[in-house]
């Protein structure tokens, strides 16, 4: 069993100042599978030191040398790939072939992009007016994960620390720490001076809420639900760190009538069902042009009802069970309003599926005659939750797919690229996928309003963790 009794502070294992600890369960089995050591804020105030300690050297490593680490830290990802899969699928029931084609592979993929992103940064450049700018790392950064994409976010968080020359300390999710935890001994294993990264476990009220009032750290990045990234953002306010975040999202998914209806919605319910609807930017608002309504609606249903629920453990491409009983009851009570609202059931609903009375599975569910108005419509559901809206007409569908709190991402299914370009335009949110185009590593993603501020991956994920100083004079 991987080290979850200690946490990684100045390039050793050491054991914790707190003496809170926590079950770690499989949310597959119900079974306790380790126990977790939870810090304090004194375990918090030794992770800053070593980092702050570390921070002038590693400051100083040129590109040449950082690039060196990242490439040591790719080969050791690759060692411990199946290991990382393996933590996640356990840890909060990820499918073990999409624990390996996705989660352990946002290690690699997105270490990848961050090289090509440090290769190409120009750290020294003359501007035109003489004056010569540099980007120089920000400092020690506070870094806060969440559960549902535990690598990736990892990833995108540490990596591009790393590779501006930045020390770190990383706070994942207390409920999927054991593929953190094999992530730090990774980062050791690629050879960074003991201090620059960094591992505290522990609660976000306790340790997160530390990190991001603490003096010594100049920026914060958080991912996790909109009512933590504000308190985070009050927390960092006193003394006026940089918080980047990444929330939640009620992303749309138009449909037009003039797209390949039967591979577009077979696919677009397939989206909104992966990782169990435990994705922020899951399309989970499929607002359909009314002339083909009924016929979106009956694919949807089909494609609903042919969506498996699976053992994690098995290879195929089902869906798994929510990570814990808190979000398996927030899950189920969701559904409930549903059918009170008086949305029309058409997949699933409450209950566990035939045969999964063990573990936090539920039923793949959708809605139909939906009104953007109702609470599921409006409300981030994280589950496998699908809600089926009718719009009118072009002006009638960005209307609707832009009345929500949230901008992080949406989804245009259309035969005409005209119309998908000029959509798109309208459309508040970070990214637009058109007709099942799919994230690409090395682009940035973040969203609009509520989802966030900042952008992770690539140039942009990189420039997040960079200052800007002038240089005014001869040169």
């Amino acid at each position: 069993m991987t080290n979850l009794t200690q946490f990684y502070i100045g390039g050793a294992w050491v054991d914790p100042l707190s003496d809170a600890t926590m079950p770690v369960l499989n949310p597959a089995t119900e079974a306790q599978i380790g126990t977790l050591a939870l810090g304090n804020e004194a375990d918090v105030d030794a992770a800053v030191a070593a980092a702050n300690a570390a921070f002038p050297a590693f400051s100083q490593t040129t590109k040449a040398e950082r690039l060196a680490l990242l490439d040591r830290l790719l080969v050791e990802t690759k060692a411990r790939f199946e290991d990382l899969a393996q933590a996640m699928s356990r840890e909060m029931g990820a499918p073990i072939t999409m624990a390996r084609d996705a989660h352990a592979d946002a290690a690699v993929g997105h270490l990848e992009g961050f090289i090509d992103a440090l290769t190409a940064l120009k750290e020294r450049e003359a501007l035109a007016n003489g004056d010569i700018q540099l980007k120089e790392p920000i400092g020690v950064c506070g870094l806060i994960t969440p559960w549902n994409w535990p690598m990736n976010q990892i990833a995108l968080k540490v990596i591009p620390a790393l590779a501006a020359g930045c020390t770190c300390v990383l706070k994942p999710s207390e409920h999927t720490p054991i593929s953190a935890a094999i992530y730090a001994e990774i980062i050791e294993a690629a050879g960074f001076p003991a201090g620059v990264f960094n591992l505290v476990h522990g609660d976000g009220p306790t340790v997160g809420a530390a990190l991001s009032r603490h003096p010594d750290i100049q920026m914060m990045s958080f991912t996790g639900s909109t009512r933590a990234g504000t308190a985070v953002t009050r927390d960092a306010a006193e003394t006026v760190k940089r918080v980047t975040l990444e929330l939640g999202g009620k992303s749309p998914n138009l449909v037009f009538a003039d797209c390949d209806l039967e591979t577009q919605v077979s696919a677009s319910v397939a989206e909104c069902m992966y990782n169990t609807g435990q994705s922020c930017d899951a399309p989970t608002r499929l607002l359909v042009e009314r002339s083909c309504y009924d016929q979106v609606v009956q694919l949807a249903q089909a494609a609903g009802a042919a969506t498996a629920v699976g053992d994690p453990t098995e290879t195929g491409d089902h869906i798994g069970p929510l990570f814990d009983r808190i979000q398996y009851d927030r899950v189920q009570a969701m559904i409930k309003v549903g059918i009170d609202e008086g949305a029309r059931l058409i997949c699933g609903g409450l209950g566990k599926p035939d045969g999964f009375e063990t573990g936090m599975f539920v039923k793949p569910t959708i809605f139909a005659d939906v009104s953007n108005s109702m609470q599921i419509a409006q409300q981030e559901i994280f589950g496998p939750v699908l809600v089926i809206i009718p719009f009118e007409d072009e002006a009638d569908a960005i209307r609707i797919a832009n009345d929500t709190p949230y901008g992080l991402a949406a989804y245009v299914q259309t035969g005409d690229s005209a119309r998908a370009e000029r959509v798109a335009a309208q459309l508040r949110a970070g990214a637009v996928h058109i007709n099942g185009a799919g994230f690409n590593y090395g682009s940035p993603f973040g969203g609009y309003k509520q989802s966030g501020n900042g952008r992770e991956g690539g140039d942009l994920g990189l420039e997040d963790y960079l200052e800007t100083k002038t240089l005014h004079g001869a040169f």
